[in-house]
């Protein structure tokens, strides 16, 4: 007989993951648990019970290594299927509504990941689906990231509440907003250090203040480089610029941003035990074709972080790509089948 407490069956059973802003601290830290405790399992061998047979359908309107990746391997250790569906794979919002669409795959499959544009989007499906809807990452929210980032936060340090966390660079997005959002959930002091026109949107900042004030968390802004990252336990940014962005847009980004590189005197003036995140890819060297772009077209070698600071035994990106497949492994399994401890 499977325990009670295992159960949150009303946190999590049948419900979407479409922002943070949806779920409690605990609702949060209970999936955090649950993928630490995936993760152990899966490196001793271990397959949990509960989700063998389903199927799941992963929508990709923007592609992307680690979140397909992850999502693909954590439903192949759940015991189920994934069916790929790329930009041309779907006709979703051309020659079929969303709507339409959710209510076909809610049909066929027993949850739906989205990754794509803006959150109205994964909202509709979310709406008509009748199934678990996973945001991947949309314009506004990457609530899958965030968990990994807490997961890679708590192996370092033992503790997330009181924690100082950076963000520099363009806040204005997913991460920069997703970032805001989970640690003035769970009391982290979260600290925006960008030029003012990259902070967040001042109706989400009102509303993180309220998570912030329930939490102990504190919420700071600045242009400063030297007074932003002083006392930061997690230095963390992302790329400035998406891909397929006019080089108009690259020009600005570079202009504004480049003295928020993430450099290794950032990091000295950090606290002694902090590190480095990003949530990948990163442009910290010329080895791939965007970063010879980048060379030929703007003549840098290295733009959001240096090469130095991403390949220091302080950067813990790696390990935190891996945890985005516990977390994910999490979320569906919780979302799935209403359990938040592993059965086996």
């Amino acid at each position: 007989m499977i325990p009670n407490n295992v159960f949150n069956k009303e946190a999590f059973l049948g419900k979407s993951f479409l922002t943070l802003k949806d779920f409690s601290p605990e609702d949060i830290i209970s999936l955090i648990d649950l993928a630490e405790d995936l993760r152990r399992r899966k490196k001793a061998g271990q397959r949990p019970t509960g989700c063998e047979g389903k199927n799941i359908a992963l929508i990709f309107e923007k592609t992307s290594t680690r979140t397909r990746c992850s999502f693909e391997v954590a439903a192949a250790d759940l015991g189920m299927h994934s069916t790929y569906l790329d930009p041309s794979a779907s006709q979703m919002g051309k020659k079929e509504s969303i709507k339409d669409t959710a209510r076909v795959l809610g049909r066929m499959f027993d949850g739906i990941e989205y990754r794509g544009y803006g959150q109205e989007i994964v909202c509709e499906l979310a709406k008509y689906a009748g199934v678990p809807v996973w945001n991947g990452l949309t314009n506004e929210y990457h609530p899958t990231q965030m968990l990994a980032d807490v997961l890679t936060i708590r192996d370092n340090f033992g503790r997330i509440k009181g924690i100082n966390l950076t963000y520099m660079g363009d806040a204005r997005y997913n991460t920069g907003n997703s970032l805001m959002i989970v640690c003035s959930k769970l009391g982290m002091n979260f600290t925006c250090c960008a030029p003012k026109k990259y902070w967040p949107n001042p109706a989400l900042i009102t509303e993180c203040e309220v998570f912030a004030k329930a939490s102990g968390a504190k919420l700071k802004f600045t242009e400063d480089v030297m007074d932003g990252t002083a006392e930061a336990n997690v230095v963390y940014t992302d790329v400035w610029v998406s891909m397929g962005e006019p080089d108009e847009v690259w020009a600005e980004r570079i202009r504004d941003l480049e003295k928020y590189r993430v450099t290794i005197d950032v990091m000295k003036n950090a606290s002694f035990d902090s590190i480095f995140l990003h949530c990948l890819p990163a442009f910290h060297d010329v080895e791939t074709g965007i970063g010879r772009q980048i060379k030929a077209k703007f003549g840098l070698n290295e733009m959001e972080v240096t090469d130095q600071v991403f390949e220091a035994p302080f950067s813990k990106v790696f390990d935190e790509a891996e945890n985005r497949m516990h977390t994910i492994k999490a979320v569906m399994y919780a979302t799935l089948t209403g359990r938040v401890r592993v059965t086996v």
